[in-house]
């Protein structure tokens, strides 16, 4: 399959951030060529090529897609289930027992209805921590979605501590370079819901494996106390003291650290991935990203799950990386739409593992969007970046393209599946649950 995309502006997300007008070709999943020329409107071919299908991009922005390095897609079922609570209440009374009641067979739908969302926001991968990995990998793989998969052991007692580390192993082997669509991470709830056992447990196969490792981390200021209550350490501290930074990763929201967890951080090449509207919604607080970005701390960002932000919306998420900065710190220029675009793509794909993926250039994937530049909020054209960060909206998304296929454009999806059907399974889904947690059947 060869597509010509033309009269495009393009920002590849290359070092200089450069927009310019152009065209990139597409063989199967990769970008074959890259043009720099004016548009013109009589430029309908390409003499001497022959392409499977031509677009004319309208002068509208082609550049990466997405990257949503922390979420929880088949959480859908809970979205606006259980709002306005605190983080550990929010979990402990309601997302727990709701999600006690899932079947391996609802994950597959509710994966698929998260990638639906994903692919009209322009999001072409994102990083999925959740249960049932053979139920996501399917979707990704039936809908030619890219998703990485991460781990999610947790347990306290000795035989749930022993379960989830052989799970652990045995599912990074199963789907850690599955599918060209699909790959894994080693992945452990977070420092309150595992047994020291168990992080040791990570520990041991990230070095066996030589194998990063990706965690909640840090995300409210009870979690970090507890930690030292517990340990004497931060959570930082105590990662790093159990081997477990020793081969990179991440850690998700990193709300509260200190200096002393900062050095950390950058001294062990680990990522920080933040999710400020699922911070900001259960008021956990604001991630210190000025801070992490003077001391050359990576930063990805994040949706969290549909439960808790209740939307997967990279443009808000954006929006919100850079203003509450603002506020943070009282300075307007505290995290410019540059920075927050770098974070959005390029930071994204490499946190990943894919390096491919992270901008456009020939030789990489064919992972694209197109954003939509004649409608009122990106006019006039004075700074596309910030326009991106500060007015752009899902409602820009005009194609979403995936390994070189395009599955979304012009508000209709291509991934072999129906989204009324998706939508009327999910649908009973969160019905019968709801009907198993109150006994009212």
């Amino acid at each position: 399959m060869r597509i010509r995309l033309y009269g495009a502006r393009i920002l590849t997300m290359g070092e200089e951030q450069e927009v310019f007008k152009g065209e990139v070709w597409v063989k199967d999943h990769l970008i074959e060529r890259v043009i720099r020329g004016e548009y013109r409107a009589e430029a309908k071919d390409a003499p001497g090529e022959a392409f499977d299908e031509q677009i004319d991009c309208m002068g509208n922005l082609l550049m990466p897609g997405f990257k949503n390095c922390h979420a929880h897609g088949p959480m859908t079922f809970l979205r606006s289930f259980a709002d306005d609570l605190p983080l550990q209440e929010w979990l402990t009374q309601k997302i727990f027992p709701a999600e006690a009641k899932l079947r391996e067979e609802d994950i597959y739908t509710l994966m698929q209805l998260a990638i639906l969302e994903y692919l009209k926001s322009g999001i072409t991968t994102s990083f999925e921590m959740y249960f049932y990995p053979e139920m996501m990998a399917k979707a990704a793989v039936d809908m030619g979605y890219r998703m990485v998969i991460s781990g999610t052991a947790v347990g306290m007692e000795k035989q749930a501590v022993k379960d989830s580390i052989d799970s652990l192993e045995q599912d990074y082997r199963t789907y850690h370079q599955y599918h060209s669509l699909v790959d894994y991470r080693l992945g452990f709830h977070a420092e309150y819901s595992c047994a020291r056992e168990l992080l040791e447990g990570v520990a041991d196969l990230s070095r066996r494996y030589q194998a990063p490792v990706y965690m909640h981390n840090s995300e409210t200021e009870k979690e970090v106390a507890e930690c030292i209550d517990r340990h004497g350490k931060t959570p930082v501290e105590l990662m790093d003291s159990l081997g477990l930074f020793e081969y990179g990763g991440a850690g998700h929201h990193m709300i509260y650290t200190t200096e002393a967890d900062r050095q950390i951080l950058k001294d062990k090449g680990i990522y920080v991935v933040t999710n400020p509207s699922s911070n900001v919604k259960l008021a956990s607080g604001i991630a210190p990203l000025k801070e992490y970005v003077k001391e050359g701390i990576l930063v990805a960002i994040g949706t969290d799950g549909p439960a808790s932000n209740n939307s997967l919306n990279f443009f808000k998420e954006m929006y919100l990386a850079s203003t509450l900065q603002k506020i943070k710190y009282q300075d307007a220029a505290a995290l410019p739409p540059e920075a927050v675009l770098t974070m959005a793509t390029v930071n994204g794909a490499k946190l990943l593992g894919l390096d491919s993926c992270d901008c456009i250039a020939e030789g990489k994937e064919a992972d694209l969007i197109l954003i939509d530049l004649l409608k009122p909020n990106m006019q006039p054209l004075n700074h596309l970046k910030a326009n991106l960060v500060y007015s752009g909206s899902i409602d820009n998304v005009i194609m979403t393209m995936v390994a070189g296929k395009i599955r979304y454009v012009n508000g209709t999806y291509q991934v072999n599946a129906d989204p009324i059907t998706i939508y009327e399974k999910a649908n009973y889904i969160i019905r019968r649950i709801e009907c198993e947690l109150t006994g009212l059947c």
